[in-house]
């Protein structure tokens, strides 16, 4: 069917529209190689989850509006500019194989439960760390106006410990790098943990102020009270605001906005660097709060308006599904898009059923945060602030060391290198990811090949998209079950449990089994009547209206929009997909002179449903794990 992409669904709106012709210049740092590496098994933290937020980023297109980098990953002389020779030797030379020789350095260095020993975990610290250094160092040589890197945002690690999940501190490298040419760097973390390590570091200088929103109260790691605001020539440049369970989007961006307004009027900072953490999403794994997708990105938008240089890092989150929604629906709010709420067909399309939306909800978790408590906190804050010295500075003078990210030189000498290795290609792969789009481009000019090559999914005709959902047999294998079954389920937002699938589960087929078995006895009771009166309301699932599809209601084969929607519903197939031939032994035996009937037919449109029509039970597949899956399911949400 023309216009429709592998999981079968029709695309009729575009993928994104543009809300903000600023121009900005946004560079864009991921290694694929990120996901190969995964934490112990069983471990909340999962790098894959990178990888599900780029494969998003890639099928909305926005990748157009980006430079993409791959940056070299951080070496030892790079991460000892802020950790002590000696951790840093002992990451380099740790192996899951060794490790039992050196039991005494992982208790000095804390690295054991939380942050174990695996394969490649000094790869993966460069990898992370060389993303943020050179976002920095493109930022300090005004190469772009803001750098994003989803594999960073690691803020609890130290000097010479590894805390939290984290072992280099990429933020604080990252910083250092923008301390060379700025006076005054500005740091915010709206992870739902407060960055200590980050806090740490400059604790005692007034050159960075650091502000954290956390969750306060026994609970990891159980610092950034109110009163901690630095010493020394740091005072009031650390600033706290100590957050109670089940905060929501009203109550966030009414302490948000003003305390960072107040941050720029006071302290007029020269750079950005927001830390994303995605643990303060509702339904986290690990987190206690309540933001939604859009209430989580407000505050990207809000510190983009500043228009100041501004590095965009990673951090926490553990529901995988949710976290590379934010992030993608964020890397397309820093290019100036609003991203449409019907998910492109992905690599992991399976992961975001049963909607199969770019949304993350707010759950009925109670707010713990009063309106009085929120104010008092705010305003001692905002007193704070007021305290601080009116701009503070320092003489700028040359600095002896080297810049860490990759210089001019070195880039037009990458360039020319690539040129002269691909003389007989027409764009090689570093000059499609360095290609920006014109936002005012009439007709989109892409090389089809490349972008394939890249992961990027089209559909059969137009690249515009509306999500409508509909029963097929797809050819690629990469699905291990058909995303396009209507399935009854929860909101993403409610689900709860120990797995990262949102496959269908068997309580929920069982379900579907007896209200089919129902609808078939009284469609052959009364099958002229249901032909006139009930071919609508028996197969639209009805839309709410917020937009969603109410799917309590079993459907063969639906099709559903998300804005202002019509519901279609196809045929069925004159040969049952692979996913309707899994129907119950007991419903094929009282219904097979019916479907035999039916078989034979020549389809039927939706309105003129037959009397022999007999609706098949569709029994829920049991999820099989990929390789890519067994690596990083582990136990998340």
């Amino acid at each position: 069917m023309s216009g429709t992409d592998p999981a079968g669904v029709l695309r009729t709106r575009p993928l994104y529209q543009v809300v903000n012709n600023d121009n900005k210049r946004v560079a864009y740092f991921y290694d694929s190689d990120i996901g190969n590496y995964a934490y112990v098994t069983g471990h909340p933290m999962k790098p894959h989850r990178i990888r599900l937020a780029h494969s998003l980023v890639m099928n909305y297109n926005i990748y157009k509006h980006m430079e993409i980098y791959r940056a070299k990953p951080a070496v030892t002389s790079e991460m000892t500019q802020f950790h002590t020779d000696e951790y840093i030797e002992f990451l380099q030379k740790v192996t899951p194989d060794n490790m039992d020789s050196f039991m005494r350095e992982q208790g000095k260095y804390n690295v054991g439960d939380d942050c174990p020993v695996f394969d490649g975990l000094f790869e993966f610290c460069g990898i992370s760390a060389g993303g943020s250094m050179e976002g920095a160092a493109r930022l300090n040589r005004d190469k772009c106006d803001i750098a994003i890197n989803w594999a960073g945002g690691l803020h609890h690690a130290k000097k010479s410990e590894a805390s939290g999940f984290c072992y280099v501190n990429d933020i604080v490298l990252a910083i250092l790098e923008l301390l060379r040419f700025k006076k005054r760097v500005l740091y915010i973390d709206i992870d739902v943990h407060h960055g200590d390590g980050v806090e740490e570091a400059f604790y005692t200088t007034d050159r960075v102020m650091t502000v954290s929103f956390h969750k306060y109260g026994e609970y990891f790691p159980g610092t950034g009270e109110l009163r901690d605001i630095g010493i020394g020539q740091g005072k009031n440049y650390a600033v706290n605001f100590p957050l109670r369970d089940g905060i929501d989007d009203k109550a966030y961006e009414t302490i948000f906005e003003p305390v960072i307004t107040n941050v720029m009027q006071y302290y007029q900072p020269e750079a950005v660097v927001l830390q994303c953490g995605g643990d303060s999403l509702s339904g986290d794994r690990l987190g206690c709060f309540n933001l939604s997708m859009r209430g989580h990105a407000n505050c990207v938008n809000f510190v983009r308006g500043f228009g100041l240089p501004t590095l965009v890092l990673g951090g926490g989150g553990y529901t995988m599904r949710n976290v590379a929604r934010t992030w993608a629906y964020e890397t397309g709010r820093l290019v100036g898009v609003e991203m449409d709420r019907v998910l492109p067909y992905n690599e992991y399309y399976e992961y975001y059923g049963p909607d199969y939306e770019l949304n993350v909800r707010s759950s009925n978790m109670e707010n713990a945060n009063s309106y009085e408590y929120l104010e008092k906190i705010k305003i001692a804050v905002i007193e704070n602030l007021k305290r601080t010295a009116a701009v503070p500075s320092v003489q700028m003078q040359d600095v002896p060391r080297a810049s860490m990210g990759v210089t001019d030189d070195q880039e037009d000498e990458d360039d020319d290198l690539d040129a002269d290795e691909n003389q007989d290609v027409r764009l090689t792969q570093r000059q499609w990811e360095k290609r920006r789009e014109r936002a005012d481009e009439f007709e989109e000019s892409d090389d089809e090949d490349m972008a394939r090559s890249n992961g990027v999914y089209k559909p059969n005709g137009h690249t515009k998209q509306e999500t409508n959902f509909r029963d097929t047999a797809k050819d690629d294998d990469t699905m291990e079950v058909d995303s396009g079954v209507a399935t009854p389920g929860q909101p993403a937002a409610e689900e709860t449990g120990d797995n990262d699938d949102t496959m269908i589960d068997e309580a929920l087929a069982e379900v579907v089994a007896e209200a089919v078995a129902e609808e078939a006895a009284e469609a052959a009771a009364a099958a002229a009547k249901a032909a006139a009166a009930t071919a609508t309301t028996e197969t639209a699932p009805s839309v709410d209206i917020d937009g969603d599809v109410n799917m309590d209601e079993p459907s063969t084969a639906t099709e559903t929009t998300t804005d202002k929607k019509e519901v279609v519903q196809d045929a069925p197939a004159s040969e049952p997909t692979p996913t309707q031939t899994a129907a119950t032994t007991s419903t094929e035996t009282e219904t097979a002179p019916a479907a035999s009937a039916t078989s034979s037919e020549t389809p039927v449109a939706a309105d003129a449903k037959p009397a022999t029509e007999t609706p098949v039970v569709t029994e829920a597949p049991e999820k099989e794990t990929s390789t890519t899956d067994k690596q990083t399911e582990g136990g998340s949400v």
